[in-house]
């Protein structure tokens, strides 16, 4: 099959609306289920992506959640401890393979943003990992196979409509890209740089010092920002993303919005939001909104002494400004990667304030010095790539 035709476009007055190819082959995707749309399909071949780069660097399994063309998280298959169970929602006693885990974590790094995600996992999906995806809300699922089980399962979810594509895993894409604006046709050199631990090796601070785990989250950052809206930037800490900044016009726009992400990833784990009162009837989705709204700066709107009751048994006691500040202040190992060089040094000031310990960018900014003695001051090692990774 060379074509799909598609509900619509982006909006629903863009019609007609289809994916195929050009040249007249067959896709490399096929639909089990469902009626992906357009951004469907924009999200599945950048997530597909995304987690077959991961694969192929770490050999472990890997799952991407993708709202808007833009990951809201992405992560490796490392177990989940029983804090992180409880932050993800992951009953105690399931037992989760490897790609179930990577799922977690990725859908866990920013659940209010993961909701009605699209989800990429790098292997055939299993039986665990569609036992979390099912659920979720989400709007579809792209991996290179199913096991019956577990697409019996998937195709239970929204009524029988949910969204199930399958991409063959050895599909390679032609060397050139193209896509029209206002009628006007782009073309342009496919992205295929190969991301790796050698893109560290020119470190510019005075500590010079990577553990292997940096490494491997620095990569994970970086391959993760290859498939992000730029501007971005992306906090990354034990083998999963906890922030990302996409699409901002502004560096320290950028830097700030995935601090701001990952800040609150951290404070989800204090034993006073583990231990919210709610009550048994609240779904997942309005917990975690209430959680949110908890950490956030107005907790009265969901703990106030009129609104508790709507989602609490007991009326929890809001997080002062200190105790959250205390909590972050401990915070350390973080992880940063850039799509391009900062600036100016107020975003490694931003960055240090979530934990940021060693950070990777391009450089080639006239203010590289700065940026580096903003580092040298707090001890952060920095690497230099020389390579932008815009993705538009």
């Amino acid at each position: 099959m060379n074509e799909i035709a598609l509900k619509y476009g982006c909006n629903p007055n863009q019609k007609p609306a289809r994916i195929f190819m050009a040249d007249g082959g067959n896709l490399p995707v096929k639909v089990l289920n469902g009626r992906p749309g357009y951004i469907n399909f924009l999200d599945a071949l950048n997530s597909w992506q995304l987690v077959k780069e991961l694969k192929e660097n770490t050999g472990i399994a890997a799952a991407a959640s993708f709202k808007h063309v833009s990951p809201a998280g992405a992560a490796l298959g490392y177990p989940l401890d029983d804090i992180l169970r409880k932050m993800y929602h992951i009953p105690s006693n399931l037992r989760l393979s490897p790609l179930a885990c990577a799922y977690a974590r990725a859908r866990g790094a920013d659940r209010m943003s993961s909701f009605g995600d699209w989800i990429a996992l790098s292997d055939i999906c299993d039986m665990t990992a569609a036992q979390i995806i099912k659920s979720e809300v989400s709007d579809g699922i792209i991996a290179p196979g199913y096991e019956p089980q577990a697409l019996e399962i998937l195709k239970s979810k929204k009524s029988g409509n949910y969204n199930i594509v399958v991409i063959d895993p050895d599909y390679v894409p032609v060397s050139l890209e193209h896509k029209q604006v206002f009628g006007v046709t782009f073309e342009q050199g496919r992205n295929d740089l190969k991301i790796d631990g050698r893109m560290l090796e020119n470190i510019v601070t005075e500590n010079k010092t990577l553990t292997d785990n940096q490494k491997r989250d620095l990569v994970l950052s970086l391959i993760t920002l290859k498939y992000t809206q730029s501007n971005s930037v992306c906090y990354v800490q034990d083998g999963q993303v906890i922030g990302v900044g996409a699409g901002q016009q502004s560096r320290i726009h950028c830097t700030r919005l995935a601090g701001r992400k990952a800040d609150n990833w951290q404070l989800r784990h204090m034993p006073e939001v583990l231990d919210l009162p709610f009550r048994g009837d609240l779904s997942k989705p309005n917990r975690d909104n209430a959680i949110d709204v908890y950490i956030g700066d107005t907790p009265e709107d969901v703990a106030g002494d009129d609104v508790w009751a709507e989602t609490f048994t007991r009326k929890p006691e809001p997080l002062t400004t200190a105790e959250k500040q205390a909590w972050l202040s401990r915070v350390k190992g973080v992880c940063l990667g850039s799509d391009a060089f900062f600036p100016f040094g107020d975003n490694i000031e931003r960055a240090r304030r979530s934990g940021v310990a060693a950070i990777v960018e391009p450089g080639g900014s006239i203010r590289d010095q700065q940026v580096i003695d903003t580092c040298n001051k707090y001890g952060i090692v920095m690497a230099f790539t020389g390579i932008r990774l815009f993705h538009h």
